[in-house]
């Protein structure tokens, strides 16, 4: 294999898969792999908690671009869970000793390069580890600027960690040599997975019925810290969570530039920037609510609400163009 080189990304799933696959043979961008992926979403889930306030994802599941990759592109990905530190330290050391590139999901928390005020307790970061120097492992984060030292107690720390999606010291390396995709074949099989699932889910919480159920909460807020509390929370899963609401919209919006280009279809050009337009809108959802919860401008859950329900309208109107797109593309 070639000599590993590290590349800064925007969020650490898409980045680990972005730079195994560039590692492995097949140059692949950031965007096109969270394309590829399908893994633009959104998903409101009241009954899954983070420091007792629940999930909002505008991503799909952790794990998620991982698998579909390896499904898409015949990595031959191997998946490996340990029930002891011990165990999962002795396997690691293993696959890097033979020359592996072992991507790793972790917790945050434990992570000593993340400066103090980052560190929260979030089981689904994922990072590369590229070799090992007596006791420290030398760590791709794709979040970090450059390549990090990590000692072997703090991985274990991060990588047995307890809770909602503890990893069980999840580790997983390709053992496949990607093929040049068919990439209008791929492309067209990735919008309509996008479609669905943002359109046609039958469950209330899912896709565009789960931002309206998320307004209609929002709503029913009456002033108070633990209101504010719960927007706080919001805020935080769209803008310091990976790339949150608006950045997975950015980062879709250039995965269908790159695939206009790559495949030929200019029609995702108009659609790639309509998606950047409600990307704005986002960010603009999260100033109005970080104004409010700061007492800069009286809180109002009431327009918080209106602008979560044109959100919804605008992601609906976007999804219904991307899916008449891609029924029109002849590939």
């Amino acid at each position: 294999m070639p000599p590993f080189v590290h590349a800064h990304a925007s969020h650490c799933e898409s980045g680990v898969m972005a730079s195994l696959l560039r590692h492995h043979g097949l140059p692949m961008s950031e965007a096109m792999t969270f394309g590829l992926a399908s893994a633009i979403f959104f998903a409101y889930l009241p009954f899954m908690r983070i420091n007792g306030l629940p999930l909002i994802a505008y991503r799909i599941v952790p794990r998620g671009i991982i698998k579909r990759l390896h499904r898409d592109l015949a990595l031959g990905m191997r998946f490996e869970k340990f029930r002891s530190p011990a165990e999962g330290t002795r396997r690691l050391n293993e696959l890097l000793d033979a020359g592996r590139l072992v991507g790793l999901q972790t917790s945050v928390y434990w992570l000593p390069y993340f400066p103090p005020d980052l560190r929260f307790h979030f089981n689904a970061h994922n990072l590369l580890v590229y070799g090992r120097e007596g006791d420290e492992y030398l760590v791709s984060d794709p979040v970090a600027e450059t390549v990090v030292r990590c000692a072997r107690a703090d991985l274990e720390k991060a990588r047995f960690a307890k809770g909602l999606l503890a990893p069980k010291g999840l580790l997983y390396y390709a053992t496949g040599t990607p093929a040049t995709p068919d990439w209008a074949k791929l492309g067209k099989r990735a919008l309509r997975r996008a479609a669905d699932a943002m359109l046609r889910t039958p469950l209330p919480f899912i896709g565009i019925r789960g931002i309206g159920m998320l307004a209609r909460r929002v709503e029913r807020l009456v002033e108070s810290d633990q209101a504010r509390l719960y927007v706080g929370n919001i805020v935080r899963m769209q803008e310091e969570i990976g790339t949150g609401g608006a950045g997975f919209r950015f980062l879709y919006a250039s995965f269908l530039q790159e695939l206009a280009a790559i495949a030929g279809y200019k029609a995702l050009d108009g659609l790639a920037a309509q998606l950047v337009e409600i990307g704005d809108r986002w960010r603009e959802f999260a100033l109005a609510s970080a104004r409010m919860i700061r007492g800069r401008d009286a809180f109002d859950a009431r327009v918080l609400a209106a602008r979560l329900r044109a959100l919804a309208a605008d992601e609906q109107k976007f999804f219904r163009e991307l899916d008449a797109t891609q029924r029109a593309w002849a590939c």
